[in-house]
């Protein structure tokens, strides 16, 4: 009986939830019911990040966060991306576990338990892995194209089983407390802190409800951004190029000499020229243009673009203390666009500051 007493003590994390939204006015009560009744008995608080919806979403936002004390709203300035808007909430957390999770209900809320399961056999980062991809071919090719972008700094088995749907430490924000940069790619950011990941699989339901606004051209973009912004990969990829081509022209020479000396004229023909040359020219390009893709993340950081900003924020009214309800500590926004919470906030990003706005 301690024993068993002790595992349900052990599973029951205090847990943030965050989930960035984006134009789910309609998804949003429905997403709110099964996170309630999920993860009841626990203490837990729930983040939502609007990130420049079109529609009310905001407004909705608004009033969960007036019915219920344990939802935090926070309105950003315009649409920054995915990531951004989870990292603005992962800095706003207050508990000891965080929880990501898109809001389309595509992932179910009911699994986040599983998660932690796994999160308690000494992992800090576990995965929720779709059982089977649901978003058609294209989508899906593009997330593979993703995931193997990120097998160098994840390597290649967890890279294989990431997804937007995922929980880990709260401690483990300390690695990029100071992170401060428009390209955001949080299971990169987490490999900074750790390398005990780990993976369980879930369902995943069909879209019932709008449709992805993930395209396969954000999805690309987004691995281009990864693969350019946090590594080194594709310097190495146009160094081995150069060398592989220069060894390529040192063999046309050899045939070329040989050719001169074994038969006593040079190689005929415009064709055998012209296709050298644009092979050459071509390379050449292509390295140019991955340096080029660096220097302009350079030039973007040196210009101190904030990975977000915050327009306003909403909080529920009750100021009670436990369970389910339990209010959130009251967190202070820092200037350049970078949100803490007052336990455990990061360092301060700027000079200006003012406080969590009361409904």
């Amino acid at each position: 009986m301690v024993s068993l007493m002790s595992g349900l003590h052990e599973n029951h994390h205090s847990i943030s939830i965050v989930v960035p939204v984006f134009n789910a006015q309609e998804t949003l009560p429905l997403l709110v019911a099964e996170i309630r009744s999920a993860l009841g008995g626990r203490s837990f608080e729930l983040l939502l990040v609007n990130d420049g919806s079109g529609d009310t979403s905001w407004r909705v936002i608004e009033r969960l966060a007036s019915d219920h004390s344990w939802i935090r709203g926070i309105d950003l300035m315009r649409n920054y991306g995915q990531h951004n808007a989870v990292l603005c909430g992962i800095r706003a957390a207050r508990y000891e576990v965080i929880a990501t999770i898109d809001d389309d209900l595509q992932n179910p809320p009911g699994e986040i338990p599983n998660l932690l399961s796994k999160l308690d056999e000494g992992f800090d980062v576990v995965y929720g892995t779709p059982r089977q991809e649901s978003h058609g071919f294209l989508r899906d090719l593009a997330s593979r194209v993703t995931k193997i972008t990120l097998q160098g700094a994840m390597g290649a088995e967890t890279a294989r089983n990431i997804s937007a749907f995922r929980v880990f430490r709260t401690k483990l924000r300390d690695a990029f407390e100071d992170y401060d940069s428009p390209y955001v790619s949080i299971d990169v950011l987490l490999t900074w802190a750790t390398q005990r990941f780990s993976s369980v699989r879930v369902e995943n339901r069909p879209r019932s409800i709008g449709v992805s606004n993930y395209t396969v051209r954000k999805l690309l973009v987004h691995a281009m951004n990864m693969a350019t912004g946090f590594s080194a990969v594709p310097l190495q990829i146009a160094s081995l190029l150069g060398f592989a081509f220069t060894l390529f022209g040192l063999g046309v020479l050899a045939y070329v000499l040989v050719r001169y000396f074994v038969q006593g004229g040079s190689v005929p023909g415009f064709a055998f020229l012209a296709s050298v040359i644009a092979i050459f020219s071509g390379a050449q390009l292509f390295a140019l243009g991955i340096i080029g893709e660096y220097l302009a993340r350079m030039h973007t950081r040196t210009m101190k673009q904030p990975s977000y900003a915050v327009r306003n924020t909403s909080t529920g009214q009750d100021t009670s203390g436990s369970g389910t309800e339990a209010r959130c500590a009251e967190p202070v926004i820092e200037g350049g666009g970078v949100l803490h919470a007052s336990d455990r906030r990061a360092p301060a990003a700027g000079s200006e500051s003012q406080a969590w706005s009361e409904r």
